[in-house]
């Protein structure tokens, strides 16, 4: 779910040397593309109707053209899976060891987050976070979470959070 520690858990792949690819950046880039500012409402607008037009995968099937014209990776991170399709997308075209990992943080614990980061498409409006969750639980993200292969509770201190993350990179 936005804001539960998924931007932490990839700037930590990127300090280990993990490349990492972020689907959100291939929204961001839709919406700039159409002449949009980079904003929630923009945001999800332009994820949801690419869904609607292409397929659910849409955006999993971008992030795989991207990953397929580079050198082969060994290990990589895909952040902001957000259906079911897109992960089976990624287990067919990228294997078998593909793994979901779900970070998870209460309500609450988000909310207060969400009032503090400063992303460019963030809002500090607490009915709006409310309308992103059901956005994302919409588009089922709580499928993903649900048959993740891997669940970390964000609910105590940065460094406890760090050092779990680090540790499943490194086993993965």
């Amino acid at each position: 779910m936005p804001f539960s520690g998924k931007t932490e858990a990839v700037n930590i792949a990127r300090k280990i040397k993990i490349p990492v690819f972020r689907m959100g950046d291939m929204v961001w880039d839709e919406v700039k593309k159409r002449g949009l500012k980079l904003n929630d409402k923009n945001v999800g607008t332009i994820a949801t109707h690419m869904r609607k037009k292409h397929g659910k995968n849409i955006w999993a099937i971008k992030i795989i053209k991207k990953i397929k014209s580079m050198e082969k990776l060994n290990k990589i991170v895909i952040d902001g899976v957000r259906n079911i399709e897109e992960v089976d997308t990624f287990k067919r075209e990228l294997g078998k060891n593909f793994n979901v990992v779900a970070v998870l943080s209460s309500d609450k614990t988000r909310h207060k987050r969400a009032l503090i980061r400063n992303r460019k498409d963030d809002t500090k409006d607490s009915k709006k976070i409310v309308e992103r969750d059901q956005r994302e639980l919409g588009w089922g993200l709580d499928n993903v979470i649900s048959f993740a292969d891997i669940i970390v509770i964000n609910e105590g201190s940065i460094d406890e959070f760090k050092s779990n993350i680090e540790k499943i990179f490194k086993m993965l």
